[in-house]
C-alpha cells in the first residue's frame, strides 16, 4: 500500500460542502511547533513492507466529508474548529492550502459517542500537535462525559474511529486526569468501539514517565468490540533519531487486552523508561517494558506484517516487545518483518521479544535478531 506524499497538494474538496468556521486568533495554526520538526520526519510506513493489507484495514473514502475544516490557508485551520467538530463527528477533512501545516491543540479533541462515526483525514499535509503541553486526542465508550450510549460500554461497537493521513507530535498525556486515563496516551486514548490507524506519523509524544502498567507514548487502547483488532497501516512511530516517542511502557503503542493487526509500519527510535516492571520490582516505580510495543491482558492477538522494529529501548523487558497474556492464550504472528537492534531489557523468549514460552506464536519469512 502505498503512501501518498506528505508533500502533495490537498485533493479538491466538492464544491458546495458545508465547510467549518474558522476564524484567526491564538489557537490558529502557526508556525511548525518549536519542539519537533514534522517536515523533517520520515515519511510513513516501512520503506520496505509490501504485504497485501484488507479491505477493512484500508484508509476510509472522504470524498464527501461533513466537515471542512478551513478556507485555503493554514491560518484559517484553527484548533477550535478542529476541536468542534471531532465532537460532531463524521467526516473532516481540512482546506488550508497545498503546503504542510501545523495546528497546536490548547487542550485534547475528545470524541462523543452519540455522535456518527469519526474519520479524520489530514491529506498528508496535516500535523496535529500537543504543543508539548496536552494530549492530542480522546474517546472513551465509558467516560459519561462523553455520553454514555449503550448499558454495555466496554463492549460496543460504535463510536468507531480513524485517523488517516495524519502527523501527531508533541502530544503529553503526563497532567491527564480523565476517567481510566492514568497517564496514558500520550497523542490518543482511545476506549471502546473500533479504531484504525492509516498512513500516520508519531513524533516525540510523550506519557508518563513511570508506573508499572501505565503506556502508549504515542498510542494507548481498550476495550475494542468483540476483541476486534486495532489496524495499524503504514505508519511511523519514531522513525530516526529525535523523533522517537517515550513513555513508562509501550514506547509506541500500548494496550489492555486489545487485539493488534500492524502492517508495512516502522517502529524506532522509541524508548519505555520506567523502570522495575510489572509487577513493580521492591522499591522502584515501576515500568520500563516494550520499547515499540506493550501489549498486556487475557486472550489476544498481536500480528506483524511487512513491518520494521529497531533501536527501540527499554529498561526492564521487551525491547521491541513486551506480549504478556496472563492466561498464556491468544497468539503471537510475525510475517515478512524485521525485529532487530532493540536495546536493553532481559527476559527474552526471542531477541527483542518478552512473552510466555508457551503462548502460541507463528513466524513467518521474518528475521528477528
Amino acid at each position: 500500500m502505498k503512501t501518498p506524499p506528505f508533500l502533495a497538494v490537498c485533493a479538491l474538496l466538492v464544491s458546495g460542502l458545508l465547510a467549518t468556521a474558522c476564524g484567526g486568533g491564538p489557537t490558529g495554526a502557526g508556525p511548525v511547533d518549536p519542539h519537533t520538526n514534522p517536515v523533517a520526519g520520515p515519511p510513513a510506513g516501512n520503506p520496505n513492507g509490501h504485504f497485501p493489507v484488507p479491505t477493512q484495514a484500508q484508509a476510509q473514502d472522504v470524498s464527501v466529508p461533513n466537515h471542512v475544516i478551513g478556507t485555503g490557508t493554514p491560518e484559517s485551520c484553527t484548533a477550535e474548529a478542529f476541536i468542534a467538530a471531532v465532537a460532531l463527528g463524521g467526516k473532516i477533512t481540512f482546506n488550508g492550502g497545498p503546503n504542510p501545516f501545523t495546528i497546536t491543540l490548547p487542550r485534547p479533541a475528545k470524541v462523543f459517542n452519540n455522535m456518527p462515526d469519526l474519520v479524520i483525514d489530514g491529506g498528508g499535509l496535516v500535523t496535529l500537535s500537543g504543543g508539548g503541553a496536552t494530549r492530542i486526542l480522546y474517546m472513551n465508550t465509558c467516560d459519561q462525559n462523553q455520553v454514555w450510549t449503550t448499558n454495555h460500554c466496554q463492549d460496543q461497537e460504535h463510536p468507531q474511529l480513524t485517523v488517516q493521513n495524519l502527523t501527531f507530535i508533541d502530544g503529553n498525556s503526563k497532567n491527564e486526569s480523565d476517567v481510566d486515563n492514568r497517564g496514558g496516551g500520550g497523542a490518543i486514548w482511545v476506549r471502546g468501539g473500533r479504531f484504525k490507524v492509516v498512513n500516520c506519523r508519531f513524533f516525540n509524544n510523550v506519557c508518563a514517565s513511570e508506573g508499572p502498567d501505565v503506556g502508549g507514548a504515542a498510542i494507548r487502547v481498550f476495550s475494542q468490540y468483540q476483541g476486534l483488532p486495532v489496524y495499524v497501516v503504514n505508519s511511523t512511530f519514531g522513525g530516526a533519531a529525535g523523533y522517537g516517542n517515550t513513555g513508562a511502557n509501550g514506547g509506541g503503542i500500548s494496550s489492555i487486552g486489545v487485539s493488534w493487526s500492524i502492517y508495512n509500519s516502522l517502529f524506532s527510535y522509541n524508548r519505555a523508561i520506567g523502570n522495575g516492571g510489572n509487577p513493580a520490582a521492591a522499591g522502584t516505580p515501576g515500568g520500563g517494558s516494550g520499547g515499540a510495543i506493550y501489549n498486556d491482558g487475557n486472550t489476544m492477538s498481536l500480528a506483524l506484517y511487512g513491518t520494521l522494529l529497531e533501536q527501540n529501548q527499554v529498561n526492564a523487558f521487551g525491547s521491541a516487545i513486551f506480549f504478556v497474556t496472563n492466561n498464556h492464550l491468544g497468539d503471537l504472528h510475525i510475517e515478512d518483518s524485521v525485529i532487530r537492534h532493540n536495546l536493553g531489557g532481559s527476559w527474552y523468549t526471542l531477541p527483542g521479544i518478552s512473552m510466555h514460552s508457551d503462548t502460541p506464536r507463528v513466524i513467518i519469512n521474518s528475521t528477528i535478531e
